[in-house]
């Protein structure tokens, strides 16, 4: 068993571009090492990055392309992890009371029995909680 990750979602990384609150609280992570974040949750940034704040995807890869070169590894979807997420979706999601984004039970399919989820999507920390995985909450984002 590999060491303790803490694995980002995408509001993570988008607080980060943006220089929003939780930036700093990010920023500190990726400091302490053994960050991770799955393929679904990046291209999620790239999703809400043009669509929700009009930023360019150069701009996107300019700001985050450094830090997969030595601060966040990047964990590929493959088919076990995507039948865990699709379970966990399944089982848990709901239009109006837990609107789950697919990239978000593929982040809480992907971590394991002694990683962290740093979100600050409240569904994403409640649903992390009921599934005994340990959270660390972000200030809220725009992403």
């Amino acid at each position: 068993m590999g060491k303790p990750l803490t694995l980002l979602d995408a509001n993570a990384l988008i607080a980060v571009i943006r220089g929003e609150p939780a930036m700093e609280r990010v920023l500190a992570i990726l400091r302490l090492g053994s960050v991770a974040m799955t393929t679904a949750n990046i291209a999620e940034v790239y999703d809400r990055s043009a669509r929700r704040t009009g930023l360019s995807h150069e701009r996107v890869t300019e700001v985050i392309d450094p830090l997969f070169e030595g601060s966040i590894t990047p964990i590929t979807v493959d088919v076990d992890l995507a039948r865990r997420a699709g379970g966990i979706r399944s089982q848990l999601y709901h239009r109006k009371r837990r609107p789950l984004a697919l990239a978000d039970c593929v982040l809480l399919a992907a971590s394991g029995p002694n990683d962290k989820i740093a979100s600050s999507d409240s569904d994403v920390l409640t649903v992390a909680a009921e599934l005994g995985i340990e959270t660390i909450e972000l200030p809220s984002s725009s992403g």
